[in-house]
């Protein structure tokens, strides 16, 4: 290995390392506001935030004519997939210890290998759905059912999961001809709109929160926040779009197989994070399934490194 590529590698490293603990801040901080607001006021406000700073990307990447693309519905759309897929992940948080919901959500990759076969006409290789076999019993260790004490809020981070592996499946179909910038703009305008529309029907058929914190978190009307809890919501934009910049840089400076298994630290994160800032200890099999679902994850990215 010559020097240059040392030097990306512990740059494209370091950088997704530096991407997972940003995302990790913006997960204790929706748990954290999850009891008192709604899912849809943070998300906007996050969107709010967000935008200046990625108006500005886009006019150093090439100016805002870039933004009169033919692709735009396509765009809009997977936004609004990603809008399901973040909305579902935040749901499950008030329901759910942090270190189970973010150890379910991380089934993305292997989804994504599920995905590739029948949506891209891909080849599965018999390691990958192996990898694919193993994650799924992760999932099972950690839903624990039969044993009278599954939270139908893991669902949300497996519906989470599945959509966010949809839409990095058109992402992959469309990102080669489309600007990362553009496609952020339309993902946070996707954001933005979308949350409006969900609280607009929401309060226009008067909803009322039904009990379950999951739900509560979806129907609970706007309200103005504090200033602190504003500004905790409003440091979700600026996390979401530094975080994603350090997750392009990553994968950017160094092959996915170097790099990947460093967004495993997601799930360390919230371990850590659920126990100092909510007293959550996670229970054996939590650990136990969070072990099977990063191994698999690193088996599957290691059978598609095979492939190319």
């Amino acid at each position: 290995m010559t020097s240059s590529h040392f030097r990306n590698n512990l740059v494209g490293i370091a950088s997704l390392a530096a991407g997972s603990f940003v995302f990790s801040l913006q997960d204790t901080v929706i748990k954290s506001i999850s009891g008192d607001y709604a899912v849809t006021l943070a998300i906007a406000i996050r969107a709010v935030v967000a935008f200046p700073i990625i108006v500005a990307m886009v006019i150093m990447a090439g100016g805002l004519q870039q933004l009169e693309t033919k692709q735009w519905p396509v765009l809009l759309g997977r936004g609004f997939i990603l809008l399901t897929s973040y909305t579902s992940y935040f749901m499950a948080f008030p329901a759910l210890p942090l270190a189970e919901a973010i150890a379910l959500y991380f089934m993305v990759p292997l989804l994504v290998t599920m995905m590739s076969g029948p949506l891209l006409g891909e080849r599965v290789s018999p390691s990958a759905w192996g990898a694919v076999a193993l994650g799924l019993a992760g999932v099972v260790v950690i839903l624990r059912p039969g044993m009278g004490i599954f939270e139908p809020a893991a669902l949300l981070s497996l519906i989470s999961a599945g959509s966010y592996a949809y839409a990095m499946i058109l992402a992959r179909k469309h990102g080669r001809t489309v600007p990362t910038t553009v496609m952020t703009f339309y993902l946070n305008f996707a954001y933005l709109l979308g949350a409006i529309i969900i609280a607009t029907v929401m309060m226009a058929f008067q909803v009322k929160p039904p009990g379950h914190p999951s739900l509560d978190f979806l129907v609970r009307a706007w309200t103005v926040p504090t200033p602190g809890d504003m500004g905790w919501m409003a440091l979700c934009g600026v996390i979401a779009v530094f975080g994603s910049n350090f997750l392009a840089q990553g994968y950017r400076k160094a092959a996915a197989n170097v790099v990947a298994p460093f967004e495993y630290l997601g799930m360390v994160w919230g371990s850590l994070w659920g126990f100092l800032f909510f007293g959550e200890v996670p229970r054996i099999t939590t650990f136990i399934g969070m072990g099977l679902i990063a191994v698999a994850g690193l088996l599957a990215l290691r059978a598609g490194a095979k492939q190319t």
